[in-house]
């Protein structure tokens, strides 16, 4: 019998694969759990439905994130902290100070963790860090670290 996974099933399938499983086991399991529907016709056409949604949804999403990463590499963060002799900061500054200052000054919320700064940053100056906006697209944005 012929399934379509609406749900992932370990050792099975995945979410929105088509199968051909046993019919007890499909029937007392699968269908029983929810977790798959047979492959009728309007079952199929309805998944197909789902698939082009969904692409057309990462298309939108990959868009916003090449716009937002045209919309960062104009900008320069700046943060304002104490520093010792030699420009030296006390403390550093982390990729969540960084996510803060661009929610504050800009208005763009971006996630910490999509901030790839490889580690923070303990000196004044200019700094170009990498931003992770989607997995296809990455871009960067300038921070100006100055003393306060």
């Amino acid at each position: 019998m012929k399934v379509i996974f609406t749900k992932d099933v370990k050792g099975t399938g995945k979410k929105g694969e088509i199968k051909e499983v046993s019919e007890g086991y499909a029937r007392n399991f699968l269908l029983k759990k929810g977790v798959a529907v047979e492959a009728t016709a309007a079952n199929l056409n309805t998944l197909k439905n789902e698939k082009k949604k969904q692409a057309q949804q990462e298309q939108q999403e990959k868009e916003e994130a090449i716009n937002l990463k045209d919309n960062l590499a104009d900008l320069t963060v700046e943060i304002k902290t104490k520093s010792g002799e030699g420009g030296r900061l006390f403390g550093s500054i982390t990729s969540k100070q960084i996510a803060d200052e661009l929610k504050k000054q800009f208005g763009y919320k971006i996630d910490k963790r999509k901030i790839e700064l490889a580690e923070p940053i303990r000196a004044l100056g200019y700094t170009t860090v990498p931003v992770k906006l989607h997995h296809e697209v990455e871009g960067s944005v300038k921070v100006h670290v100055k003393e306060q």
